[in-house]
């Protein structure tokens, strides 16, 4: 097969600043102009060659343009504008006429999950207005298409594997390849399906360029690292891996610390360029210990602190208990103060009376709950004076919310083995179609509900517009002229005897 035909090489397009010497400049971009060298065919010195074998596993440079090139990144790499930069190259210093008939134009499709997403891709390659020489190829060009005069047009396509069919490109980008999902399925392999017969016109072939952060042990990207990453893999299949931090050194390192303390397995993928596993705990027995007032079983209600309540209800049959939880904020600290919990079998109606009690005793006048169906969730807590909320969250994302404050230690947990147990028992899973899931294992034994009602109660006060650090105290007022007081209750942080701690229930 014959690769393209350049009008110069890619080294030198970079190395002058007429052309896109502006695009990749300086030592921070060595990496991505290193791969783009490579990835066209073209020779590498010692030092790039080095770099090379870091990020690909390989001793040596293809010497030839390979079939595909993956990259797998992290944010903020900087692979967005490095794929730009190609397809400024591709479209404008290749001669086209080549492969192309009489009447043909060639498209170069920009390809993410979405066309916004695709869109910010393809501004990268609106680089090409900055260069005095090659901006003088552009005959035409909105925000979705940059018509050449060299027979060629860069595009902006949404990652659908039925409009992408009928092109013929030199070049074809999909940005974030491992998250291209329709209504939850992962559409990967369909795509690039779809789109590797365009790349083929006669003897001519032109590179598919995949790019992404990882994600889950699944998909296109995950496949061709597993198989083709290093000296083993296809020679015609480029496989370059690195972390933020290694492909762009401008990064700031704290930004990569701070997100890994939020959460080291997300991080670890967006950051750090790593595959998720399928199935991975999120918590720690010394993360949780850490957090937890050892001892402590239950805090008394304090008067002037404003608390919340969450509860994630059951119907009373079955193996799913009922459960409450209340809590509230001290110096940006979420405090849990009171965990209830009911095993089936039960009537939910004398439940919620008597966890209404437990409310009111707090202060308490309206519950957030689990999305549970049944009418009597509403109108039951309704019947003993608690307005009810149903959640909008569903429980993984409030147990996805609750672990940066966990990790954060913004959070005192009340002394209690089943939560202890339960929250250990918690499961990151990348499902079949590359979802994340978090929830308890499979066993049939294994529950969440005390676990779920302190996320959600957790949630309740750190999201957006929560309570206030401080609650006011009852205001003590009157309305014909009296004096109108109010005081502040302020306790030390951390310090379970001014949480009101009780040793029992």
């Amino acid at each position: 097969m014959i690769g393209l035909s350049k009008k110069l090489t890619i080294r030198e397009a970079l190395h002058e600043p007429k052309l896109l010497g502006h695009a990749l400049p300086g030592d921070s971009w060595l990496p991505w102009r290193t791969m783009l060298v490579a990835i066209m065919g073209e020779e590498l010195t010692d030092d790039e060659r080095a770099i090379y074998r870091q990020f690909t596993g390989r001793d040596a440079e293809p010497g030839f343009i390979p079939a595909e090139f993956f990259a797998v990144a992290g944010r903020r790499s900087g692979k967005t504008r490095a794929a730009g930069t190609l397809a400024a190259f591709v479209g404008t210093c290749v001669d086209h006429s080549a492969y192309l008939s009489s009447s043909e134009r060639a498209t170069i499709p920009v390809m993410a999950v979405s066309t916004v997403q695709a869109q910010k891709a393809f501004s990268a390659c609106m680089l090409l207005e900055d260069s005095p020489i090659l901006s003088k190829q552009i005959d035409t060009s909105n925000s979705e298409t940059i018509r050449l005069k060299t027979r060629c047009d860069i595009e902006v396509r949404p990652g659908n594997q039925k409009t992408i069919r009928g092109i013929t490109s030199p070049l074809a980008i999909a940005d974030e390849i491992a998250h291209f999902y329709t209504e939850g399925v992962l559409t990967d392999a369909g795509l690039l399906d779809a789109v590797r017969p365009s790349l083929q016109s006669g003897k001519h072939h032109g590179p598919l360029v995949a790019i992404s952060s990882p994600w889950g042990p699944k998909g296109e990207l995950y496949d061709a690292f597993a198989k083709h990453h290093g000296p083993n893999g296809d020679a015609d299949i480029v496989v370059a891996k690195g972390s933020s931090l290694e492909w762009n050194s401008t990064l700031d390192p704290k930004t990569v610390q701070r997100a890994m303390e939020r959460d080291a397995a997300m991080a670890d993928a967006e950051w750090n360029g790593n595959f998720l596993a399928s199935v991975l705990n999120i918590f720690t027995i010394d993360g949780l210990n850490a957090i937890t007032d050892i001892g402590v079983t239950e805090r008394e209600p304090i008067p002037g602190i404003r608390y919340a309540a969450y509860a994630d209800p059951s119907g009373g049959t079955g193996l799913d208990g009922f459960t409450l939880t209340i809590a509230h904020m001290e110096d940006g600290v979420v405090v849990l103060d009171l965990i209830r919990e009911t095993l089936a079998p039960f009537n939910p109606e004398q439940i919620v009376e008597a966890y209404a009690a437990d409310l009111k005793r707090y202060g308490v006048r309206t519950i957030q709950t689990d999305r549970y169906a049944s009418a009597w969730n509403s109108t039951s807590w309704v019947r003993h004076g608690i307005a009810h909320r149903p959640s909008t969250k569903t429980a993984s994302e409030l147990f996805a919310a609750l672990l940066p404050v966990v990790n954060a230690q913004n959070i005192r947990l009340l002394d209690d083995e089943k939560l202890r147990r339960q929250a250990l028992g918690l499961e990151r899973r990348i499902s079949s179609g590359g979802k994340q899931q978090i929830g308890h294992g499979r066993s049939i034994h294994a529950h969440d509900d005390i676990v779920n009602a302190v996320a959600g109660v957790s949630y309740a006060l750190t999201k957006p517009a929560a309570h206030p650090k401080f609650a006011l105290a009852a205001p003590a007022f009157s309305l014909n002229g009296g004096e109108f007081s109010m005081t502040y209750a302020d306790h030390s942080a951390h310090d379970p005897a001014s949480f009101g701690a009780s040793r029992s229930r």
